[in-house]
């Protein structure tokens, strides 16, 4: 049994989730202690509950320690079989995180596979439907990896109440991934978008965002878009890279004003602008990770950001799989990431 510190590196959700997605792709047992003992509210939380839980689902998995708030999970796979799945987080729980735990153990299971995933499908600190829909599905899609995404309705933190559907057909390889920076980035597109809430809050955040893109050199095309469900606002900006569009967000809260969203949204493009041009950006590099390592090739891509998400992601992937993953360059810094991929190991 593998054992795993959950308070190495960034000391999150992400360990756990890479963990689970692992154990049922190789068929190795593992127990992870001091869970999210990084985090203001270690062990496990109702969205990392609902990763285990369909990870256990979807995998025949027998699972130890597993409730709110727990520090300490063991979990044995058992064989993941296809099928159709409903899982309900709750809360605001991130959808996209309880996507990327099972999404590649099911690729590999022996037919098409439905999921569906209710609870927030934009909240702060993790991947956007939309950041699912335009730029993590452009990389699997350029790795040979089809998969289609719709987001049924949207929800926003404290209220959760979204859902997404993602049917998965069976891979049972895809390529490696080389990449090199291009051109210089001339333009922006996007969307302001508000869920129940005056209009006029979307047409705030435009303005703000379209002066202070302008500001950056950029021209910039931004439409406005109004949603049922809520409440809610978010800032969506994307950039025309390839193989996949670069795309930021931020997302509304109570006493946050139209502005600070704005802001919080272009202040991520300009930073990704200081480095080489269309470099993979820092979100998109550890959640890449995984599909890489398994791919029949190798890979080679240059980083806008070396982050603790990404260490730590590579460092989970070498205890379950016989890969070598090389970083190069400071965190916090722009770098390289150079993979050989797994040849064997797995189920």
């Amino acid at each position: 049994m593998i054992d795993i510190d959950g308070s190495q590196g960034e000391g999150g959700g992400q360990i756990l989730r890479s963990s689970l997605a692992l154990s049922l792709l190789t068929g190795k047992p593992f127990r992870l202690r001091r869970v999210r003992a990084n985090r203001p509210k270690p062990g496990l939380q109702p969205q990392h509950l609902m990763s285990v839980k369909s990870a256990g689902e979807v995998g025949k998995a027998k699972l130890r320690g597993f409730s709110l708030r727990s520090e300490d999970l063991t979990f044995e796979p058992g064989k993941t079989t296809a099928g159709e799945y409903r899982f309900a987080i709750g809360t605001a729980g991130a959808t996209s995180l309880v996507l990327h735990t099972i999404y590649l153990p099911l690729l590999r299971a022996a037919g098409p596979s439905t999921v569906r995933i209710e609870g927030g499908t934009h909240v702060k600190t993790s991947p956007t439907y939309h950041f699912l829909e335009r730029t993590w599905q452009a990389y699997l899609r350029a790795f040979g990896i089809e998969l289609g995404l719709k987001m049924t309705r949207p929800g926003f933190y404290p209220c959760g109440g979204g859902s997404i559907e993602a049917n998965l057909t069976p891979a049972t390889s895809w390529k490696g991934f080389v990449h090199e920076t291009s051109d210089r980035i001339k333009h922006v597109t996007g969307f302001s978008a508000v869920a129940s809430l005056p209009m006029a809050i979307a047409e705030r955040q435009a303005i703000r965002a379209e002066q202070c893109l302008r500001r950056l050199g950029l021209d910039v095309e931004l439409r406005l878009e109004n949603w049922p469900g809520g409440p809610g606002t978010v800032v969506g900006l994307e950039l025309p890279t390839s193989p996949a569009p670069t795309t930021f967000f931020a997302v509304g809260e109570r006493g946050k004003s139209a502005e600070k969203v704005a802001d919080e949204a272009v202040v991520q493009v300009e930073d990704y602008m200081r480095t080489d041009r269309n470099s993979v950006d820092s979100h998109s590099a550890d959640q890449i990770l995984l599909p890489l390592a398994l791919a029949n090739g190798p890979s080679k891509f240059p980083v806008a950001e070396i982050t603790k998400h990404l260490t730590t992601n590579a460092d989970v992937i070498r205890r379950f799989l016989k890969c070598e993953i090389r970083i190069e360059g400071k965190e916090g810094r722009d770098g390289r990431v150079e993979i050989e991929p797994a040849s064997s190991g797995l189920q």
